[in-house]
């Protein structure tokens, strides 16, 4: 199986302080880190972690499709150099009069245990054409197509272009930011729809089960929607036929939070390596609590290393 996200590369800058500065006032930050971000990328460097403890699902093909800088520059060097040869990057975009990749600068507060988030990117946006022409190169009947939801109007019409000339190929979407524009139709395009907690709540819903429920009676093409959380866990919905299942969050006796940065994106690797490398063997129940015990998993510490024995140690 050819399994391609589509989605922003971000370099994170983490800075930890023990409280949020105040305006004018100067804070000494605890820790500083620097890691490869972005909501896809993220979740492809959870899922080459599974698919490599599992032989069965060796043959899936992990494909990043982003917008990077000069292929040149020194972002995009080091991009290269984190992902492959488990994700492959050769149908990404370069900009090549940038060097500067797209950027996160990430404050974690100590005392409340949140994150304040400030994003910067001047790369343009990835047009219909050339995702069009990526998919022609590709020529997969049968891909999986995973979109974050950005620049909601070009990846509606990106969906329908795998709809009219690539039938076969299934497509996730993840509905993620509450402000943005487009995201309920290009749920409505999708195969699998992955919803977040704070776009549930700005959309009225007071629970995981209310959006799914809810949002089943607005999506017809959809079969499985899934919304996380946070502590009370996780939410799944097969439309056809129709079979809901909640799992609790992940929470040993042991756990602490200590790194949230990434934990909805390591969800969705969970719930994508249930649906594409273990299809029918395992139950919704099963994916969904696969999907939550890796990102609770992954929440307990800093990072994304050492995930890939999270589920088959569980199994």
């Amino acid at each position: 199986m050819l399994l391609v996200a589509v989605g922003a590369c971000y370099v994170d800058t983490i800075l930890t302080t023990p409280h949020y500065p105040g305006e004018d006032e100067k804070l000494r930050a605890s820790s500083i880190s620097r890691r490869r971000g972005g909501n896809c990328p993220n979740t492809l460097e959870v899922l080459q972690q599974l698919v490599a403890e599992n032989p069965a699902a060796k043959e899936t093909s992990l494909n990043l499709i982003a917008i990077l800088p000069a292929q040149s520059s020194v972002a995009s060097r080091q991009i290269r150099e984190a992902f492959e040869p488990g994700v492959s990057l050769s149908h990404c975009i370069y900009r090549e009069q940038f060097q500067e990749p797209a950027s996160s600068y990430i404050f974690k507060s100590e005392a409340s245990g949140s994150r304040t988030i400030v994003n910067y990117n001047e790369l343009p946006e990835m047009t219909l054409e050339e995702f069009t022409s990526i998919t022609d190169r590709l020529r997969a009947q049968d891909a999986w197509y995973h979109f974050e939801g950005r620049i909601p109007d070009v990846t509606l019409a990106c969906i329908r272009h795998i709809r009219h000339h690539y039938p076969n190929s299934k497509i996730s979407v993840e509905v993620e930011k509450p402000g943005r524009e487009g995201l309920q139709e290009l749920s409505e395009e999708a195969d699998v729809v992955f919803y977040s907690k704070s776009w549930a709540q700005a959309n009225g819903y007071k629970s995981a089960e209310e959006c799914v429920r809810k949002q089943s009676s607005r999506i017809h093409k959809a079969s499985l929607l899934c919304c996380t959380w946070g502590q009370d866990g996780a939410a799944a919905l097969e439309t056809t036929p129709t079979n809901f299942v909640h799992s609790p969050a992940y929470t040993p006796g042991d756990f602490q939070v200590v790194d949230t940065i990434g934990a909805g994106d390591t969800f969705i690797a969970g719930m994508l390596y249930g649906l594409v490398c273990k299809g029918d063997s395992w139950d919704l129940s099963r994916k969904l609590r696969a999907a939550n015990r890796i990102a609770g998993k992954k929440v307990a510490q800093e990072g994304f290393n050492n995930l890939g024995r999270v589920l088959e140690a569980s199994s």
